[in-house]
């Protein structure tokens, strides 16, 4: 008899949904790579890419992605199931080797080119990618040129980076930047190293290649690691334009010309690569780029391309609504944010507000569902702190973490996931694929609530709960109360040893430039806003939190500066 009942099938946000949507729609599975060249053909002329002004028309994306993909099958033998790394920022560069892999019957393998050379060998030799694609900026040619030497990588495609920039861009590139760049011909790597620019040249024509977009892996997406080795999501071609049909759907037209979507977001994370590049693109709406975050950068784009959506973390949207008076104007041009990749909170959503009339949305999903799994609506606003409901053609359930069954409205559970969206498994690791499941249904590890129409609520992650006298605290129940009070600028809250509770919460803290405030003041005011077992053992405040490259909080290195800083035990205060 099965433990866990399947679902009650009242799915009780279909009937609460956003004007103009249906649950059972019907998805596009077409691989996504087709998807892009059929809008290539259809709208030649459009721009498609602007990176730091530099345009490329669809047209002109076709060609390349085309040229790319032959050079890949003649030179590299890429075919069906052959793993290809990305080891590139946001640049066209990416784009087109994206699609031209996928072209070719390969399988992209995303790498953070912020990782180190050990982070970068698990992942190319756990997923035996013998071609990687990167920039000729040293800091990045140089891991690749280390994972050569480790045997780890059998050949090096350069993506010269001064070519993505607008013509005067790049020659003052060349001139005052010329030190950042690598010495690609006299590197140890130079006998196994080709030009991009070199081989989309050469114009090869690909082969075709038969996709079985049910069954062959498009992306092997790493996730982030943080509680061990990261593991590969297979995502199969379906999964990905289930996801993003999904989308579509929710968006309700949002994504197609005449809207230009901001892609600050990094494409090598499934967020990006997903909402802010293949959603748009396969619907013909243009992509403006940037490769990092920088206020400065971020706000010339916005007054130069005039975007109209935003995918972003909570960090950026801070960062937005800190904005200075005379510079609040530039974000009239966006319509819809949509936040993601890390808990939006309300502090930070009210700062928004305060600057910005634009529908601020906040997702879910993770990298094993494509990603989305839950959206607040697009079009019209939606509840408070909630991340909205399922989107089309997806279901879930809530399941208590401590007896299994399924929790009832409003009641907290493991939030649990099925549809078309959701990863094959994890490559070579059967183990990790069985433990990500119960009765079919993928376990995220996130707890939540959903109230009767269907909106869902995070409380927290899983692992990040800490047990303390055998109750069960949340960190982010105080993380919002330390980011209530007006000196703190952010909170994160790990768990740590403690003899006597099992496990205690301690607080790191950054505060507001200028603002003071000692640590008993500070747990004086959050004291109206938790219980006793939740009031941190410790406060610890900082200049700055570790965060990851998308701007997500992480706890993974508090947790280790903690145990160096303090040791493994300490005794309850």
């Amino acid at each position: 008899m099965n433990a866990h009942p399947v679902t009650d099938h009242r799915r009780p946000w279909v009937e609460h949904y956003p004007p103009g949507i249906k649950w059972d729609v019907e998805l596009n599975l077409t691989p996504v790579h087709e998807q892009v060249l059929a809008t290539c053909a259809k709208q030649p002329d459009a721009q498609a890419l602007d990176f730091l002004g530099h345009t490329t028309s669809f047209g002109e994306l076709a060609r390349s992605i085309n040229a790319f993909s032959g050079a890949l099958q003649k030179r590299y033998g890429v075919t069906k199931g052959t793993r290809v790394a990305l080891l590139l920022p946001n640049t066209p560069f990416y784009v087109i080797a994206y699609y031209a892999i996928l072209r070719a019957g390969g399988t992209v393998v995303n790498c953070n080119p912020l990782y180190t050379v050990h982070e970068l060998s698990h992942i190319t030799a756990n997923a035996h990618a013998d071609v990687i694609v990167t920039l000729d900026l040293a800091q990045i040619f140089d891991k690749a040129v280390a994972l050569v030497k480790a045997g780890h990588v059998k050949h090096i495609i350069a993506c010269h980076f001064p070519q993505a920039l607008p013509m005067l861009k790049r020659l003052l590139y060349t001139i005052a930047k010329r030190k950042d760049l690598a010495k690609v011909r006299s590197s140890s790597a130079a006998g196994v190293t080709a030009w991009f620019h070199e081989l989309v040249a050469e114009a090869n024509v690909p082969q075709p290649v038969r996709i079985d977009a049910l069954t062959d892996v498009a992306v092997q997406q790493y996730t982030g690691g943080t509680t061990g080795l990261p593991k590969g999501a297979m995502l199969s071609h379906a999964n990905i334009a289930a996801n993003m049909s999904q989308i579509d759907a929710w968006g309700c037209g949002l994504f197609y010309p005449p809207s230009k979507v901001v892609a600050v977001l990094p494409f090598f994370h499934i967020f990006a690569m997903t909402v802010c590049m293949n959603v748009p693109l396969c619907n013909g709406a243009q992509v403006v780029m940037l490769p990092r975050f920088e206020v400065k950068a971020f706000l010339v784009l916005l007054k130069h391309t005039r975007p109209n959506i935003l995918p972003a973390v909570p960090t950026l949207i801070q960062a937005m609504g800190r904005l200075t008076p005379d510079k609040v104007g530039l974000l009239d041009c966006l319509e819809v944010v949509i936040s993601g990749g890390a808990a939006l909170p309300d502090e930070v959503r009210a700062q928004f507000a305060r600057v910005s009339k634009a529908i601020l949305a906040e997702g879910y999903g993770l990298t094993e569902a494509s990603p989305v799994v839950c959206c607040a609506a697009l079009r019209v606003p939606s509840k408070p702190m909630s991340i909205g409901q399922p989107i089309p053609g997806t279901d879930i359930r809530l399941v208590d973490i401590e007896t299994g069954v399924l929790a009832k409205t409003g009641e907290r559970g493991e939030l649990q996931v099925k549809g078309p969206q959701v990863m094959l498994g994890y490559a070579d690791n059967p183990d990790a694929t069985r433990d990500a499941y119960t009765d079919g249904w993928l376990r995220t590890g996130d707890v939540g609530v959903i109230d009767e129409e269907g909106y869902v609520f995070i409380v927290d992650r899983l692992k990040d709960l800490i047990i303390s006298s055998g109750f069960n605290i949340y960190p982010r129940t105080i993380e919002e109360a330390l980011i209530a009070h007006p000196a703190v600028d952010e909170a994160n809250v790990i768990g740590v040893p403690d003899t006597y509770r099992g496990e205690a919460a301690v607080a790191f803290v950054k505060l507001k430039s200028g603002q003071t405030i000692s640590e008993q003041d500070l747990k004086h005011f959050i004291a109206e806003r938790v219980n006793k077992l939740e009031m941190p053992r410790e406060i610890i405040f900082k200049d700055q939190l570790p965060k990851t490259l998308i701007g997500k909080l992480s706890k993974k290195e508090l947790r280790d500066e903690y145990q160096a800083m303090k040791g493994p035990h300490r005794e309850s205060a």
